[in-house]
């Protein structure tokens, strides 16, 4: 099983201390950093583009940044994102015909792949030749567009799903993921985990990380026996 990876969701942190709030959660043991690139067309919330993620890159040495794209077009934005110093590109299977293309794109760019499903797509949707050519594979938990969602649970038998078909794949979770719901994420079978007013909004962001990190190691553990 791919190792536990911790994904803080930027929007829902300080934008006016953008910067600072991303050094915060890798100081706190974020492996990775969650940015929700959206276009007002796929979803119709208005977030960050390529701009602001190379500003965030010029400051904050060495970010991972995990770029789920909820834009209407994936192909169009590839070379900025990239440009940008974007590390995963994850894009939405609902927002092409021609996934394969995309990734190859995406790779040739030197970026891991990543493909998303909403929480009305089947998991069967993500057929064998995708999943493989891909690094991720991320399923909603609730409808993208804005933070702050109730966790939708009928959407977790789509981890196990995945789980079961490729079991050394990256498998993301984003949506209303925090302390309550990370057990059903994790025993299905997800191991990175974006979270965004769960870790932002806490007291103590490091233990919500530790915590989160430690669930999907301990369902990992169960299910190795």
């Amino acid at each position: 099983m791919p190792p536990a990876i911790i994904s803080p969701s930027v929007l829902a942190s300080d934008f006016g201390q953008l910067t600072a709030e991303c050094k915060r959660m890798i100081v706190g043991g974020a492996q990775w950093l969650h940015m929700d690139v959206m276009d007002g067309h796929f979803v119709p919330n208005i977030t960050m583009g390529a701009p602001i993620l190379s500003c965030i890159h010029k400051s904050v040495p060495g970010i991972f940044m995990d770029c789920h794209m909820m834009v209407a077009q994936p192909e169009k934005w590839v070379d900025d994102i990239a440009d940008a110093g974007g590390a995963m590109y994850c894009f939405h299977l609902e927002a092409t015909d021609d996934p394969i293309s995309i990734i190859d794109k995406v790779k040739n760019r030197n970026m891991r792949a990543g493909v998303a499903i909403s929480p009305d797509t089947p998991s069967t949707a993500i057929t064998d030749e995708v999943a493989n050519a891909a690094d991720m594979l991320l399923v909603m938990t609730v409808y993208p567009g804005r933070g702050g969602q109730k966790f939708l649970d009928r959407c977790v038998p789509k981890v196990a799903e995945l789980r079961a078909r490729f079991p050394e794949k990256d498998i993301e979770v984003d949506g209303g993921v925090g302390p309550k719901t990370i057990g059903a994420c994790a025993d299905a079978g997800s191991n990175v985990i974006v979270a965004g007013t769960a870790i932002f909004g806490a007291e103590n962001p490091t233990a919500v990380i530790e915590e989160l990190k430690n669930a999907v190691n301990t369902a990992q553990a169960k299910s190795a026996k």
